[in-house]
């Protein structure tokens, strides 16, 4: 079951309908080559576009560095915290920034995110989720706990445009339950809050149609700021 529902998340024509986070990036990256990939994970789903040409992943979590490495998914890597990171302005077509703000004191995240602008050359793409959801380690990683909470107003001010993504808030727990992003099994449905969480997590997908243009609701956002070019 949860082989097909990922094969399924993974395909463009559902992403189109249900605007996935998969496909809500490779459409923002259709048009760049280079992409800097801040806090990239062990599975950055910028694996899927496949248009990028030269990608920089960012990691200080050695386990999710060697994992992203073991998949191939970027061009180059850097063993660094983003807070220590310097480009020169314009560096990269995009900066990217997928489920990491929050796990930044907000100060710093609103340093980063006008970093990430200088850096940029086209655009910042972020996604988080809406307002503080709270997380503790995971995988032992202290890097993972949430420090900061994020919403469409924040975005708006700072001159992001905002979508919402990964259903609505009211089918989700208020805490995180994945204890694994290394370990991909039961993640899928981990954070959902009713049983059967399958069921469940199939009406959140078709709600995601809707919530996509009402982020307030949404349980996650997606937030992507043009520059002028």
């Amino acid at each position: 079951m949860k082989k097909i529902i990922n094969k399924l998340h993974k395909s463009k024509f559902l992403g189109k309908i249900i605007h996935t986070l998969d496909y809500c990036l490779q459409n923002e990256l259709k048009n760049c080559e280079t992409v800097l990939d801040l806090g990239c994970g062990p599975s950055s789903p910028l694996q899927y576009c496949k248009n990028i040409k030269r990608s920089v992943g960012v990691e200080a979590f050695a386990p999710y560095l060697e994992q992203s490495k073991k998949k191939k998914i970027h061009s180059e890597y850097l063993d660094q915290k983003i807070e220590d990171l310097d480009f020169p302005e314009n560096s990269f077509d995009a900066v990217i920034m997928i489920e990491v703000l929050e796990h930044l004191p907000e100060e710093i995240g609103i340093e980063i995110l006008k970093k990430a602008e200088k850096w940029a050359r086209k655009k910042v793409v972020v996604s988080s989720p809406n307002g503080y959801f709270p997380m503790e380690a995971v995988d032992g990683n202290l890097f993972q706990r949430h420090l900061s909470g994020w919403n469409s107003e924040k975005f708006k001010k700072m001159g992001f445009k905002c979508y919402g993504v990964s259903g609505v808030k009211f089918f989700y727990l208020k805490k995180n339950a994945v204890h694994s992003l290394i370990s991909e099994d039961g993640n899928i449905f981990s954070n959902i809050r009713f049983k059967p969480k399958q069921l469940f997590y199939s009406i959140n997908g078709f709600v995601q149609i809707f919530s996509y243009f009402f982020p307030t609701v949404a349980f996650g956002l997606f937030a992507v700021k043009n520059k002028d070019v």
